[in-house]
């Protein structure tokens, strides 16, 4: 058992939303064969009672307040110093500090990184602990997205964030001795952008945790009886997930509700956008907010529905519906990555209203089991997180060192002004 220094961008517990099912799961991982010292943001104050949790499972947690505002105006500083405005957003002196100490104080055996946010606070030089950085996505090219959906002056400053954060994703690929995306087609992407770094590129997939969404623990419907529920699940302030479902709302579901008047479309999430809060009681719409378990929704729901337009990696809300045998109908773009059997075990439907709405009333009228019970069965075959988490152990090993000192990825490390 060796000591492991834990860097994430977000207090990873409790898995309610993308990034943290990924960081709970990999933290739960570390911590049943390593001492973990995790350093990490709290950007939600609902978050703060469950850090005696995450205390009981590490050996040392320094867990530091990023209320919105001050990461927002912090974030400003990268137009005067032209790097990207992720790092400053993540930047902390008192997290930099802590990270120092341990790294005088504790033999690590390596330092493991979630999000390159957090890249910043690698310890200097190019010696030392195994360094594995889980990029997770190219999170540079879901700005280069963001850009192309959005209007001027939006549209520029995500063009510039683009440019920049690939520049510097480049240079701590290159600091790194692994550098992990969510998926092949993602590791190969970023293969493509970095070339520099290609060696050292590889994929880790997400899973699914069978024994929480296993249909046979779900309790009853929360649905009124008749209806037959479309349902999108994940954080609703995510602006991918509020274009998602904005767009299906106002393009899909009347086409549907055309052929099948019973269909209504339910999003479920916490803090939904005012866009997306503006939509509930449309005729067939119905948003939630937040709900304390998300499985009966999906699990009593006819079909689950992921109609993303700009996505990157595999997405939870995917597998957590195949996970509880649902038939799920999903955007190209939402099924990225993903290695399952199109049309025995996913629908894949182009995001055009008409495709969509297609796809979706054939399933309906079919009111088949066979796609979710299929679906469940290439989950437990090759999406649990013990599967997955493997690949983690192998990289913790030893990984092939890539030589480039880790001044060199950022001015802000934290081997300079305290």
């Amino acid at each position: 058992m060796g000591d492991i220094l834990f860097l994430v961008h977000r207090l990873p517990w409790p898995p309610n939303k993308g990034d943290k099912i990924r960081s709970y799961h990999v933290l739960r991982h570390l911590a049943r064969h390593h001492r973990v010292h995790l350093g990490t943001f709290v950007d939600d104050p609902a978050d703060w009672p469950y850090l005696e949790q995450v205390q009981a499972c590490c050996a040392d947690v320094c867990a530091r307040p990023l209320p919105r505002r001050r990461a927002q105006l912090r974030a400003l500083s990268g137009l005067l110093s032209g790097e990207p405005l992720t790092l400053p957003w993540y930047r902390d002196r008192g997290l930099a500090r802590w990270v120092r100490r341990v790294h005088d104080e504790v033999p690590l055996t390596a330092v493991v990184v979630f999000s390159s946010s957090m890249g910043q606070y690698l310890p200097a030089g190019n010696d030392g602990p195994v360094r594995v950085v889980d990029f997770v996505d190219i999170d540079s090219d879901k700005w280069r997205q963001y850009a192309q959906r959005r209007a001027w002056p939006m549209a520029s400053v995500f063009a510039r964030e683009a440019r920049r954060l690939l520049d510097y994703e480049r240079r701590l690929a290159a600091a790194s001795d692994a550098s992990v995306f969510v998926s092949p087609s993602e590791a190969e992407a970023f293969r493509g952008l970095a070339p520099e770094a290609a060696a050292a590129v590889v994929p880790m997939g997400n899973g699914v945790d069978t024994g929480y969404f296993d249909p046979a623990a779900v309790g009853p419907s929360p649905y009124p009886e008749g209806q037959r529920p479309l349902v999108l699940t994940g954080a609703m302030d995510y602006w991918p997930n509020v274009d998602a479902a904005c767009w299906f709302a106002r393009e899909v579901v009347p086409r549907v509700r055309a052929q099948e008047p019973s269909a209504h479309f339910y999003v479920v999430g916490s803090r939904p956008a005012p866009a997306l809060a503006a939509l509930d009681g449309r005729p067939g719409v119905t948003v939630t907010g937040f709900v304390d378990d998300v499985r009966p929704w999906i699990r009593h729901a006819a079909v689950a529905v992921a109609p993303l337009r700009v996505a990157r990696g595999i997405q939870n809300k995917v597998l957590e519906a195949m996970a509880l045998a649902r038939p799920v109908i999903a955007s190209p773009e939402a099924l990225e990555g993903l290695q399952v059997d199109l049309d025995a075990e996913v629908v894949r439907a182009a995001a055009e209203p008409g495709v969509m709405a297609e796809a979706v009333c054939r399933q309906l009228a079919a009111d088949s089991e066979e796609i979710g019970a299929a679906a469940r069965r290439r989950i437990l075959q090759d999406y649990t997180w013990e599967r997955q988490l493997t690949r983690l152990d192998q990289l913790l090993a030893g990984g092939t060192r890539a030589g480039v000192p880790m001044e060199e990825v950022s001015a802000v490390g934290v081997s300079h002004g305290r």
